[in-house]
């Protein structure tokens, strides 16, 4: 039989004790051929030195081991050792990991095979997360207020930023948002801005790209409204206010000039006054 690769991989997957990535599968594959001289082959046993057959010096053999530790170890000619590349290619892995999460899928199986931003891993499928938390006794997920959503999606798209931009954005108080986040480990400080009183910057975790379900940050839907071109023209409209025009007002922009007050009360009295024999 040769080599199956998805096989290899199910195995990983689940001795791994956390995300397996595309060098571990690589380092793995490298270790393989450096050890791979020195296996023994398969069904060959070693003597102990002394231990002519049927001679006075032979030492008896020793007593059984138990079962489970009588068992072989891997050989380098064991048939799943056969024909091992030498290297295995990220495309291949990608290809083998999208196989295997077909498979799970199709079969309705009650683990998952997901890609994070560090690598793959088996989870379990969320229709069996009660099960999971009773095992551990654990609580039920707290979600997130609004409030704390809207912050932490500020922080996601502008980051690093300040507490004092993400108020200026959403016209509100954020140090409760940014208190949850912080203790939800969605958020970190990043560092101090170049301001006056320097100011913490806040900026996102490897745990918020696992708590949204996704790999990088450039994966983050496109907002319009969140974009840093659009918040720079709007905090700079905020920070520097200009005089109302009559656009803000409602007043009619089409007439090529607007008339003062005065101007109207003088036009009404001409229009009622009675006409000049």
């Amino acid at each position: 039989m040769a080599f199956d690769l998805k096989s290899v991989l199910k195995v990983m997957l689940f001795a791994s004790s956390g995300p397996l990535s595309v060098k571990d599968i690589q380092t793995a594959v490298a270790r393989f051929h450096e050890q791979a001289e020195g296996l023994p082959l398969t069904g060959e046993s070693e003597t102990p030195a002394g231990a002519a057959e049927g001679g006075e010096g032979a030492e008896a053999p020793p007593a059984a081991e138990p079962a489970e530790a009588a068992l072989p170890e891997p050989v380098a000619n064991d048939e799943l050792y056969l024909d091992v590349p030498s290297l295995i290619t990220t495309a291949q892995i990608r290809e083998a990991m999208d196989a295997l999460t077909l498979e799970l899928q199709a079969a309705g199986s009650e683990v998952l095979l997901i890609e994070g931003h560090t690598g793959w891993r088996l989870v379990t499928h969320p229709r069996f997360a009660r099960w999971v938390r009773l095992l551990r006794n654990e609580p039920p997920p707290v979600k997130l207020s609004a409030s704390a959503l809207e912050t932490l999606a500020v922080i996601a798209y502008r980051q690093p930023v300040t507490r004092a931009d993400i108020e200026q954005i959403r016209g509100v108080s954020a140090e409760a948002g940014i208190a949850k986040l912080l203790e939800r480990d969605l958020i970190y400080v990043v560092g101090r801005a170049d301001l006056p009183g320097r100011p913490t910057q806040f900026g996102t975790t490897d745990a918020f790209l696992e708590f949204v379900g996704i790999k990088s940050l450039d994966e983050l839907p496109a907002s319009d409204v969140l974009s840093p071109r659009q918040l720079d023209a709007w905090l700079q409209s905020a920070n520097q206010p200009r005089a109302a025009e009559d656009s803000d007002m409602g007043l009619d922009e089409t007439e090529e000039t607007q008339m003062s007050l005065e101007q109207a009360a003088t036009k009404t009295e001409t229009a009622g006054a009675p006409p000049a024999e």
